[in-house]
């Protein structure tokens, strides 16, 4: 005689629990930020708009929570400021949101429209994609001015996107 799963609703909780903790890419989705979590750059609560969050976590199984990936940047691009005590060569995982799709993205392999007239909750923003087709659509859609990898992002070209430049 078989057995539903639907009648072990705690099995039901966590089978469902493991299939939204990782998204298609294997990247730790960010459903576990917490209504406390504040961002350490601006002190904003992340969890007003979680589409525009971000995610940096240490080794050690910290996490910092942010409500954009340009205050995420800077934290990267200096670490001491903001969290003592920490080194870059402590971050194990950064997660970006897809603009189009909601998903969490490895950041260091997005592509990021600068200069969109799309604004994020603290102004201009780094607007992340899972693929460069997706981020070359947007930029012709909401006239960005470029599309960046991680890699070519400086604290310079952080500045420069606050700026609104």
């Amino acid at each position: 005689m078989k057995k539903s799963l639907l009648k072990y609703p705690v099995a039901m909780f966590f089978l469902l629990a493991l299939m939204t903790t990782f998204n298609a890419n294997g990247v730790q989705s960010q459903m576990d930020i917490k209504k406390t979590d504040h961002c350490p750059v601006c002190g904003m609560l992340v969890d007003k708009d979680l589409k525009w969050a971000a995610k940096l976590v240490m080794k050690d199984g910290t996490y910092y929570a942010y409500d954009g990936v340009k205050d995420m940047l800077k934290h990267y691009f200096n670490i001491p400021k903001y969290t003592p005590k920490k080194t870059a060569d402590g971050i194990k995982l950064m997660t970006v949101t897809d603009y189009y799709d909601g998903k969490k993205i490895d950041a260091k392999s997005a592509y990021y429209v600068i200069g969109s007239d799309v604004l994020g909750p603290m102004g201009p923003e780094f607007i992340p994609f899972k693929d460069e087709s997706s981020a070359q659509e947007f930029m012709n859609d909401h006239k960005g001015k470029s599309v960046l990898r991680f890699q070519d992002i400086t604290m310079e070209t952080v500045s420069g996107v606050e700026s609104g430049h």
